[in-house]
């Protein structure tokens, strides 16, 4: 324990204001771009009183340190800025000059009837942005956009419209092609994080998609294949008497016939008498009003960063989005969720956690060879005399293999991953919150 006196005491003070004042401020340099402010822990707990003078001195500097970095104009280099024009009419931007990286996995290619200078018109292909794909490139400064008009704008002639502040951005994009501000957000937050977010349903024809789901669904067999299913069941059952080994206990072999089948699974499913499994429909005692659409809708494919494909050329998204607003939608019921999981594709279990093969040890060619009597080797019937006396030869046991068996999946994990999922985006003010809903099967992992 430090006991703080006189000259100590001051110094001690005097470090612990300049530590406090350090946070949440600019560097005392001027420089060209603005400084985003140091963050620091919290130095004490807010009171009742409103705390003392230094604190409230020290947190009025922290909250100025914030407003001077939103009131500070952002600059991009001319050499990497990208330029755009807006047409409100197709909710489009067309990229006339693209710079940088981001165009990689953003914008499609659309032929568009361009009229030449003869008058005459022909197609010709061009670069596209959706409105939210525009809007993020506008709002971080990374491209330049315009608004299509048909005035003359004084030394402008070269370009097609008039310059769009981030406000306006915002004002004309929003509300397009079914694009709202939680939407966007959401679409923000995952291309800040390097995913590759795409448009679940196109637009339009020219809109790159990834390949159809294939989603399976549960086919009721009819009666005659049930009555033709009979058949190799009840071959495979009578070549088994005379395939597998002589049992005393059982010597006739009938009570896989008697009993029908005498496995876990079996048991499991002739005791279950309340119908359970996804291909049962949801059922409800009261009738369901009639409402409008659903909001729990598919919006967006989210890619990993870590894939690369072309963009004419999609392959099947890892995550499937659906975005709601948390102040105006309610939980989703089991009859959405059922309807959003009916298009969705199965994903296979997650494959087991690799292990290590213990070594086997190699024989020791120096040791002596075994000669005594008391160990005579004994050796195997032939095979043909086994064939022929099955029920009189005892069964041996069968060489153990050297390949490694295949590992099952683990249930747990299985179920914890579920069949089919998908991420629910509940955005609420602009805090976004994510939630995984899966479709898990029980009845298909037995846990004995």
């Amino acid at each position: 324990m430090v006991v703080w006196t006189g000259r100590n005491y001051r110094r001690g003070y005097l470090f612990h204001l300049q530590c406090i004042s350090s946070k949440w401020t600019y560097s005392s340099t001027s420089t060209a771009r603005p400084v985003i402010p140091k963050r620091g822990e919290k130095d004490f707990e807010p009171t009742s009183a409103g705390g003392s003078g230094l604190q409230l001195h020290v947190l009025d500097r922290s909250r100025n340190a914030m407003f001077g970095a939103l009131r500070a104009t952002r600059t991009i280099a001319n050499k990497s800025i990208s330029y755009a024009v807006w047409y409100p009419d197709i909710a489009r931007a067309h990229v006339t000059v693209a710079r940088g990286i981001h165009f990689t996995a953003m914008g499609h290619s659309v032929a568009r009837q361009n009229a030449a200078e003869d008058g005459s018109s022909k197609l010709q292909k061009r670069l596209e942005l959706l409105p939210e794909e525009a809007l993020y490139l506008v709002e971080r400064g990374a491209m330049l956009c315009f608004k299509q008009t048909q005035a003359d704008i004084t030394g402008m002639d070269d370009i097609e419209g008039a310059p769009m502040s981030v406000q306006q951005a915002f004002a004309e994009m929003i509300g397009q092609e079914d694009l709202s501000l939680e939407k966007y957000q959401v679409f923000a937050y995952f291309r800040r994080l390097g995913y590759v977010v795409t448009r679940s349903e196109p637009p339009t024809s020219a809109y790159p998609a990834p390949p159809p789901l294939q989603v399976q669904k549960a086919v009721s067999p009819s009666v005659f294949q049930r009555l033709y299913s009979l058949f190799p069941l009840f071959i495979s059952r009578f070549s088994r008497i005379w395939r597998r080994s002589f049992d005393w206990w059982r010597p006739l072999g009938l009570g896989r016939w008697i009993y029908y089948d005498m496995k876990y699974a079996t048991i499991f499913r002739s005791l279950r008498f309340i119908p359970s499994g996804h291909s049962v429909p949801p059922k409800s005692t009261e009738p369901r009003p009639v409402t409008k659409s659903s909001p729990y809708k598919i919006f967006y494919n989210i890619y990993k960063p870590s894939t690369s494909f072309r963009k004419t050329a999609p392959p099947p998204p890892d995550f499937f989005v659906v975005v709601v607003d948390a102040r105006s939608t309610v939980m989703p019921s089991l009859h959405e969720l059922t309807a959003l999981f009916d298009v969705l594709p199965e994903t296979p279990p997650p494959l087991p956690r690799q292990r290590g093969v213990p070594s086997a040890k190699p024989p020791n060619i120096n040791a002596p060879a075994s000669n005594s009597p008391l160990a005579p080797t004994l050796q195997p019937p032939s095979l043909s005399l086994r064939r022929m006396f099955r029920w009189m030869l005892p069964s041996t046991p069968a060489p153990p293999s050297v390949s490694t068996q295949q590992q099952k999946p683990n249930p747990f994990a299985a179920l914890k991953a579920g069949k089919r999922s998908a991420v629910i985006a509940a955005v609420d003010a602009g805090n976004i919150s994510f939630f995984r809903f899966s479709q898990g099967a029980f009845e298909e992992w037995p846990m004995i």
